[in-house]
This record gives C-alpha cells, structure tokens and sequence, in this order.
C-alpha cells in the first residue's frame, strides 16, 4: 500500500525521511516504515503500548520507532515553528515600544508586601494601616490567604500585599514578593530576628536582585510597646544580616512601630511613598492590561474568581482575559472593600469575575482581543499541558525482576488516600506541600485530586470510589453531602488552621498501621516446692513481685531460658482457689497442663497491651 497524501517519505544524503502531518496513525505509519500493520502493532505491544490500527500514535514514541528502523520523523504541525517564533518575538518587541513610549507612562502607585516571621504582627500593622481588623478572622490569628488592599494616604495611592508567615505557605509567600515594588521585612522588637524572617528576607534579596533598580527593602520593627522591646538589637542583627539600618550608617530604611498602638504608622507610609518616588514607578494606562493572579477560588453561586494586581494597562469589565489554561469575560470587578469597579489602571487590585476554572496563584494573565482569541490561546495550553502529561505516560517502563518486587511491595505498603478541598487555589498548595512533607516507611499517602471550593457530593462519589478520605481547609459542604458520605461509608474532615490539619493526617496515616504490641511484667513468683495435684503437679511459689491473677498470660522461666508459656488455670491460697495474689505471699500456681517445675523456677506474668503504631 503506497504512503498517505498526509505522509512522504524522501531520500536526505544518507537519511530517509518521513514527513507527515499530526496525528500519526498506526496504518500510516506502518506503511511509511516499509511494514505491515500487525507488525507495528507487535513491537508497539513489546514497548507496553496497546494500539489499534487506526489510533494515533505519540510523536516522541512514533520517533523512536523511526530512529530504531533507520528513519527520521518529521511532524509538521500548523505553521513553521520558526516562522511563529519570529513573529511572536516581533509582537513583544512591538508591545515593549507601546510601554516604553514616554509620554504614555505615568506614575503608578507603589505595590507593598509585607514578610516576617508568624506572630510578628504582619497583619495587625496591615490592621493599623487599614483601620479594619483581619486578623481576628484569620483562624489562630494565622494569615492564611494573600490578601491584596489599597488604601490612600496623603492624596496617593498604596496597594499592600499581607503574605501568610507559617512555613507551609513559603511559595505564597515568595509569589507575593514576586509582584511588588517595596517589601517590608516586620521584625519583632522583643523577638527579633526568626527562622521565618530569615527566609522572608531570603526571599526580598533575591528579588532585590531580580529587579535591582525597581525595588526597595524597608525593615519596620513592630511591638515597640511591649516589655523586653530592643530596638539596637533587632538593629545590630540587621548590620550582621548585610542590611544594616541608615542611622548605623547603611542604606535600608527602618521604621519603628507599635501595630496596637498606631504609632510610627504615618512615619512608615511616609517611607513607603518616598522609596515609591526614588524608584520612579511608572505604567502606560492606555496599553492592553496585564498583570499577576495573587489569589484564586470558587465562590458559591458567583463560581471561580480571582483577585488580581494590574501590572500594566488597564483592565475593565468586558474585557477578555488569557491565564494558561483558563481565560475570562470579565463580568464585574470588585475592589478590596467588596464595591464594584468598572475598570483598574495600573497596580490596582480587583476581584475578577467570569473564569472558566480557578487560574494558578502566581501566574500572569494578559487581555486579548475577544472572548474567541481568549479561548483558543487556553485551549492551546490545556493540550500542550496534556501532550506533556501523555508523552510522560508513553514513555515505556522497564519490567525488571527488581521492579515487579517493588511493585509488590507496594501494593502491600499501606496508603492513605485524601482528597483535598479548599477554599482557595494559595491554600491547596500550602495543604498538599503539608501533607507531601509527612515522611514515613510504612504508609504513603497519596492524593487523589485537589480542588477549590465547597465539598460536593461528587467529591463524596469518587471518595467512595478510591477509598479516599476527603480533607477540607477553610471551607464547607454543600447540602445533602454528609448523609451521603455516611451512606457511602466516606470520612470528611474539616480544619481552619493548616498545622492542626498536618497533625490529623499524620494520626490517621498511623491508624492504618497494625498496633504495636507492648508487654508489660505484673508479677513473679519463685518455685519453692511441688506438690501433686490430681492428675499432675502444682507448683509451691511465694510471690516476688507484683501480683498474680487467674487466667493471667504466664511462663515458666528456668534461668535464661523459657520452659513453658500459658495460662494460669489454677490459682490456690492454702487449700482455697484465689483470684490474686500479692507479693510477700505463698500460693499454688499450675498454668495451663504443664507439670515439669522445678524448684528455683521463675513464673512471670504479664499483660500485653495494644499501642498505636508510630510512623
């Protein structure tokens, strides 16, 4: 059978090559090599891969054939790829003259985010700032979202970024760092200088040295009002940090303050506004908007949002929007105060309504020319995302004797299977890398899926279906969903503060495990004599130790060696049966129907309890 019109096969020098268009289908295929169907299908099937006549076929897998037969495969996709890439570098080189037009450019307000360790009172000077109280709403007093505001302070603008400061959210906390202009680094003035500050600096300086002539690091020392504050300290830890303060002969702005009391709050905006006129923030406000998702959920009957920080032009209602795999119609904005905003220039924070999914936290979105554009270029993204996904899953494994154990031995391994449901996308990332850290040889956990927004009785049905326990943070079920998970036999638990949550799962990873078995001693009684009794013999003892029950687990040690283990059927006290004995009394013992004791025997009793595995 001669090749497709869709497939050539030409002579190169000393190289054939096969030039087809996608998909590439087995029949085609086989024909190209010089083969018959079956044949393809029998080396395919060798590789792991089970493929009809008529399925496409992997390009990285379809080339590996080729190569292994003497050919070069050649896909040509829609478009010449350099032909694409030269025209989309002309495209940003032509937006890059649009922003770097001078007299488009005007002064934009400065982006702040605030880092430090947890309870340093990151929020509670955001509070002061804001005049509002956030942190009594965040669950432990922890902030656990990024939550972007923008308030306005001697007629100008100041848009402020608040960063959760627990461990689990480092990469929210990097992500905030990563769209701002000037980051304040909160140090406690009775604490000073933690682990966590530590990082949040780390994070500052490699940003400061990202963007070395746009971004400025100012130090606020908090808590000033309370007892042990030392502000020479906190600043002698700064000039060993290679950040020493401007009065000590440095360069980096410090500021004291008292978050509760509202003093040295002016002080701080005004070095905010002036490190802002240093760095001579500007935008271009007539280009097409563009800027950075800070945060993303779903919320109940107005479905997925996102807030968002407009970096460049400016976004409004109606406008189409591209983030990756997900895009958006605006159809209503909203400003931090909840009001809503018909359109945000530049370094403005809005709520946007209109997704199609939950965009990652972190990433940029740019406006594009309509809402068709906006769902081609995602579409895009989704199937280059699957294309990446499937060639991971074409690639064809080893089957060694080695790994069949391996596989073996973990069908074996006990798995603790959850489902994660949050309320937003920074949370989900904060959970999984929680549960990702709890390290153990003896149970994996394994998770299913991750979502945003309520627990749905769906959630519940695949649950049942993987034998999965669903996890929720900072969110709720929708009705009908707990007799469901009843009904189904699913466990759904909900948490608010993120290191409560890691204990819960590291506990019930630890109730899969079979229950170690501990043996405690309760008494020991020495062999004095032995005397007949009936049909056998009973050993004479005085009790050493402890006590001795009836029925008790038992046994006969004879120096290091156990002779006879039971239980004590016969407990005597002189003639009479007893139920216990003390130690410092005489008794007869005989367990079970052994009847070789000696005199100078030991006999041990003992209770073995069942203690929750560790990890």
């Amino acid at each position: 059978m001669p090749p497709s019109s869709l497939v050539t096969v030409t002579q190169v020098g000393d190289v054939k090559l096969i030039s087809m268009k996608p998909p590439v289908i087995v029949r085609d295929f086989a024909t190209a090599l010089g083969m018959r169907p079956f044949q393809l299908i029998s080396e395919l099937m060798q590789m792991g891969i089970f493929a009809a006549i008529t399925q496409s076929l992997d390009e990285a897998v379809a080339a590996k054939l080729a190569e292994k037969h003497g050919f070069l495969l050649e896909v040509k996709h829609r478009g010449d790829p350099v032909a694409l890439a030269q025209k989309e570098k002309e495209k940003k080189e032509k937006k890059l003259v649009v922003e770097d037009d001078t007299k488009d450019l005007v002064l934009r307000p400065p982006v702040v985010c605030i880092l430090g360790h947890v309870d340093h009172g990151k929020t509670s000077l955001l509070d002061a700032i804001r005049k509002a109280d956030v942190a009594k709403g965040e669950a432990g007093g922890i902030t656990q979202h990024i939550g972007a505001y923008q308030i306005d302070f001697n007629d100008r603008k100041i848009t402020f970024l608040d960063t959760p400061g627990h461990a689990a959210f480092t990469k929210m906390r990097s992500r905030g760092a990563s769209a701002t202009d000037v980051a304040i680094l909160v140090v406690a003035a009775d604490d000073g200088f933690m682990p966590q500050t530590d990082e949040a600096l780390k994070i500052a300086l490699n940003e400061k040295q990202q963007h070395t002539e746009k971004f400025a690091l100012l130090v606020a020392v908090n808590k000033m009002d309370v007892k042990g504050a030392n502000l020479d300290q906190v600043k002698g830890q700064m000039q060993q940090r290679n950040i020493a303060p401007e009065d000590w002969g440095g360069e980096t702005v410090t500021v004291p303050v008292s978050a509760i009391k509202g003093t040295g709050i002016n002080e701080l905006l005004e070095m905010i506004l002036l490190q802002a006129d240093v760095l001579e923030l500007k935008a271009n406000p007539k280009a097409e908007a563009s800027g950075v998702i800070i945060e993303s959920q779903v919320d109940v009957g107005r479905g997925p949002l996102a807030t968002v920080i407009v970096q460049r032009g400016t976004l409004r209602v109606g406008d189409a929007i591209v983030c990756g795999a997900n895009w958006a119609k605006v159809r209503a904005m909203f400003d931090d105060q909840g009001r809503s905003i018909k359109e945000a220039p530049p370094s403005t924070p809005a709520r946007v309504i209109g997704w199609t999914g939950t965009p990652d936290s972190g990433t940029t979105f740019k406006v594009v020319k309509n809402a068709r554009e906006a769902e081609k270029l995602a579409e895009e993204e989704q199937y280059r995302l699957k294309k990446i996904t499937t060639t991971a899953d074409a690639v064809p494994k080893e089957n060694t004797l080695d790994s069949l154990f391996a596989n073996i031995a973990a069908t074996q391994q006990k798995v603790l299977k959850v489902i994660i449901k949050t309320d937003v996308f920074g949370s989900t990332e904060a959970v999984r890398n929680i549960l990702e850290a709890i390290k153990s040889t003896k149970v994996s956990l394994e998770i299913v899926s991750t979502d945003v927004g309520i627990i749905t009785k769906n959630d519940v049905l695949m649950a049942g279906a993987a034998g999965s326990v669903i996890i929720g943070f900072n969110t709720k079920s929708e009705n009908g969903v707990t007799p469901l998970a009843k009904h189904h036999g699913v466990r759904i638990e909900t948490y608010a503060i993120i290191y409560e949550l890691g204990d819960k799962v590291r506990e019930m990873m630890a109730d899969l495990l079979d229950p170690d078995l501990k043996e405690t001693k309760t008494g020991v009684a020495e062999v004095r004599a032995t005397f007949p009794l009936a049909k056998g013999f009973v050993a004479g003892c005085l009790v050493t130790e402890g006590k001795i029950n009836r029925n008790a687990s038992a046994r006969v040690r004879r120096g290091k060696e156990i002779v006879h283990e039971g239980k004590i059927g016969t407990l005597k006290r002189f003639k009479d049966d007893a139920n216990e004995v003390r130690a410092g009394l005489e008794c007869g013992i005989k367990l079970d129907d052994f009847n070789g004791y000696q005199k100078g025997d030991f006999i041990e009793c003992f209770e073995v309890q069942k203690v929750r595995a560790a990890l």
